[in-house]
């Protein structure tokens, strides 16, 4: 019997190096996972261009020319849906979504964030992080929620901070965890042995999943 492989969309705003490593890991077949289209926010993010070069169907909706968010996220969900998508990852998708298009996509939307949540939601984690003189960064896999950054976590990272890290330094290490952490993430979810963690010392794991008993 032939079994149904998710269908993914990944939605970007910029370089899509997270978009790559979904990508790598769909072709190394190691991410049981269809990835059906790529749309951005921006028509000039490389992103589509790594989309192109594999293959995938991509799309530009331009969030300027839209004067109001709601307008924006009409525009985006009339894409999506003939995709019928599974799941929905953003990838460093810059925009902030209002609360009726999270709601519309709710428990399958998922997003990445540069920090070990919910320590640091928002923009500039990395200064942030040193400025505070912690010990420890990360990245967080989360599903999405009306609240920015606030989603139950589904699985997250940590790195060390040495003395001599900059906030470059620091994004570098981080990005290599979320290149690896995404289509880890993913590919639980795929098969069905992923949850999202039930209390707050979870979230605050060095590296935590919570599996279900098979596939939902």
């Amino acid at each position: 019997m032939t079994v149904k492989r998710p269908r993914l969309v990944v939605l970007i705003s910029g370089t899509g190096s997270n978009l790559q490593a979904i990508i790598d890991a769909i072709e190394a077949e190691a991410l049981p996972m269809d990835l059906v289209g790529v749309i951005s926010s921006n028509p000039e993010a490389l992103g589509l261009d790594r989309a192109r070069q594999h293959g995938v169907p991509s799309e530009c909706v331009d969030h300027k020319r839209f004067t109001a968010r709601a307008e924006f996220d009409q525009t985006l969900g009339a894409r999506i849906d003939p995709l019928a998508p599974d799941w929905i990852a953003l990838a460093g998708f810059m925009r902030i979504l209002t609360p009726e298009f999270v709601k519309r996509y709710a428990g399958r939307l998922l997003n990445i964030h540069p920090s070990l949540l919910p320590a640091y939601p928002g923009l500039n984690t990395h200064e942030r992080v040193l400025a505070a003189g912690e010990t420890q960064h990360g990245a967080t896999v989360h599903l999405v929620t009306p609240e920015l950054d606030a989603g139950p976590t589904l699985l997250q990272e940590a790195v060390d901070i040495e003395p001599t890290d900059t906030p470059e330094t620091l994004r570098d290490k981080v990005q290599r965890v979320e290149h690896r952490l995404y289509p880890k993430a993913l590919a639980m979810l795929a098969r069905g042995g992923l949850e999202p963690a039930a209390s707050e010392a979870n979230l605050r794991s060095r590296s935590h999943w919570a599996r279900s008993s098979g596939p939902r």
